[in-house]
């Protein structure tokens, strides 16, 4: 089970984190997490291409390694980076200097100012070790609308719904360049571009 939509109260717990951007345009802010990988994260940016838009991919220092030209295209279509830890740590599950030190191997490696917890779950320790660390300007990005593209038991149809319902002005939308998510992936991420682009919204980068 996940929640499509962030609550409220989960957005006034952690005030320091980002939840979306500004409600006044319309600006749609995809995001990728757990690439690069072959295949998927190249689908994303030839889908990404095609209708003119970009997005913040959140990596995994561990498939930057095994996949360092996939990481190099992103890069060179224009996208944003994001730092996802090297090795997809479960924050609540993480002691903190371990979670840090993590967060600092896929650091240098991004060498970005943006970082995304695993799974959303990060403890009050760990982001504020995080911003001793790196600085007040390392902004710790979440969301406001999850596809749910990961999960098995959505169906590629109720994986575009989600989106579409749920997606306003500002919305930070969590897609999963990972072979879990392709199957409702491929399916949802070109609907959902053709939706929006018809509404008259941009595609931009954190």
């Amino acid at each position: 089970m996940y929640l499509v939509k962030s609550p409220l109260v989960l957005q006034l717990l952690y005030p320091s984190l980002i939840w979306k951007q500004s409600r006044a345009e319309k600006n749609i802010y995809l995001t990728f997490d757990d690439g690069p990988i072959p295949d998927v994260t190249e689908f994303v940016l030839k889908t990404l291409e095609k209708f003119n838009a970009k997005a913040t991919f959140f990596c995994i220092g561990d498939n930057i390694i095994k996949h360092p030209n996939i990481f190099k295209a992103i890069k060179a279509n224009g996208h944003s980076i994001g730092n996802h830890t090297f090795n997809h740590l479960k924050g609540w599950k993480t002691d903190t200097p371990t979670y840090l030190e993590n967060t600092i191997k896929c650091e240098e490696l991004t060498q970005t100012k943006l970082f995304r917890p695993p799974f959303g779950r990060i403890k009050y320790a760990q982001i504020r070790s995080l911003k001793k660390t790196f600085g007040k300007d390392f902004k710790i990005i979440m969301w406001d609308v999850l596809s749910g593209d990961y999960d098995q038991n959505t169906h590629p149809e109720q994986c575009l719904n989600n989106v579409i319902k749920h997606t306003e002005n500002g919305s930070i939308v969590v897609f999963h360049d990972s072979l879990k998510a392709f199957n409702n992936l491929k399916y949802t991420l070109p609907l959902f571009l053709q939706h929006f682009k018809a509404l008259g919204y941009n595609f931009k980068s954190l």
